[in-house]
């Protein structure tokens, strides 16, 4: 099932990497995959949902209890669009084969977020955001985003009554499965996350949240899926002037440290600007206090943190200037970050409507990194204001060796 890597360097591969190549020899190449880069780490992108008429953005990962891989995202018709839904995919074989989507939530208003968490004693938990949009919204804050017909047939969806009275439906949701993503409870209060929460080594789970935060960070903590969720500290941007924070995502390490990387977004907006890399601070007391935040080396947004089975820890984020792709770095402790190091996932993305990428080790130093990207030709640019009719973007995921441990070289 995996696309011939082409090899430029084969005294790098190491004996998981040649494993896969065999295997993949004897099955075949699979030519409707994607066209393959030439670095030897890169074994295959497959896109794993797409519809024409579809903007499909923003996925979580996690794998559940029976060893399933779920992956969540939005579904809509664009960006801002005031009726996206969130629905799921699932592959019981690593991600080689994914299912068609199904209904995770889809309320009155427009379900835009999806964090996965997956609990200690099995079960999964989603955050979920949902945004009640107004005809205000459209006509002044948007005005020169879209097509002004487009805009006025949002503003007219948002003005009927059913939208409008189901305002309550604004803000984070929390939503538990007992039964690998199958089924869900109906969804309580909770904070919002855009890749989802851990669950620490005393049981407790914690999140970090921004959209209530007014450019900062909130972490939040409960005992339980069940119990309410308490804000217990807030990380403070340190240049609140020039930069808001936002996205965040936390890990545990092995040692009981707790890593958060955030996203840095200038004022005004530019998604492109040369500040915005990401940023770090960690916590050694279970989530209490924090280091003050410090600047990482790494150009990109939002992040994903997640640990190898060797012990290193993985980010992998977006990368919205040219050449636009999805980037992954390596770090020995999660704090210290090198450039020289940075991997290349995907640089072919026609635009810079991209990103969000997450990643789970699905055998040893093999990695799925699943995010959005427009399945068009590279050197298509994203028209402004876009067209509805354009390819819109789609959900893909690419399979990858892990480069050797250093102590492996």
């Amino acid at each position: 099932m995996l696309k011939c890597a082409k090899i430029k360097n084969p005294t790098r591969l190491n004996a998981s990497l040649i494993a896969v190549l065999i295997l993949g020899a004897a099955a075949g190449c699979q030519a409707e995959r994607a066209d393959q880069t030439a670095d030897p780490f890169i074994l295959s992108h497959d896109l794993l949902y797409e519809a024409a008429d579809e903007y499909t953005a923003w996925p979580a990962i996690a794998r559940a209890a029976n060893g399933d891989l779920v992956v969540a995202f939005t579904r809509t018709e664009e960006h801002v669009s005031p009726n996206g839904a969130i629905v799921m995919i699932r592959s019981t074989d690593q991600g080689m084969h994914w299912s068609a989507p199904t209904i995770l939530y889809d309320s009155p208003i427009d379900d835009r977020e999806s964090g996965l968490t997956t609990l200690p004693d099995g079960r999964l938990l989603v955050h979920l955001w949902s945004t009640h949009w107004t005809p205000e919204a459209y006509r002044t804050t948007y005005a020169e985003a879209y097509d002004p017909p487009l805009l006025e047939r949002w503003a007219s969806y948002v003005d009927r009554p059913a939208y409008r009275n189901a305002a309550d439906r604004h803000g984070g949701w929390v939503a538990v499965s007992a039964d690998n993503g199958h089924t869900w409870s109906a969804p309580v209060r909770g904070p919002d996350s855009i890749h989802g929460g851990i669950a620490l080594q005393d049981g407790t789970l914690l999140v970090a949240a921004y959209r209530q935060h007014e450019g900062h960070v909130g972490v939040y903590t409960t005992a339980s899926a069940e119990d309410p969720w308490e804000h217990v500290q807030t990380v403070y941007c340190p240049q609140p002037d020039s930069l808001r924070f936002g996205e965040p995502h936390v890990l545990q390490l092995p040692s009981g440290r707790i890593l958060m990387l955030i996203r840095a977004t200038a004022k005004p907006y530019n998604d492109q600007d040369p500040r915005l890399r990401l940023w770090e601070t960690y916590s050694d007391d279970q989530g209490k206090t924090w280091a003050e935040p410090f600047e990482t080396p790494l150009w990109g947004f939002p992040p994903h943190l997640t640990v190898l089975s060797d012990g290193r820890v993985l980010a992998t984020y977006g990368h919205r200037r040219p050449p636009y792709g999805q980037r992954a770095a390596l770090s020995l402790d999660g704090i210290t970050w090198d450039l020289n190091d940075e991997i290349i996932l995907r640089d072919d993305a026609p635009n810079k409507d991209l990103g969000y990428p997450v990643s789970i080790e699905v055998a040893p130093d093999t990695v799925l990194t699943v995010y959005y990207q427009e399945n068009v030709p590279l050197g298509e640019q994203q028209d402004h204001p876009p067209r509805p009719e354009r390819k819109k973007a789609d959900i893909w995921g690419t399979r990858w060796v892990v480069p050797p441990h250093p102590v492996q070289r």
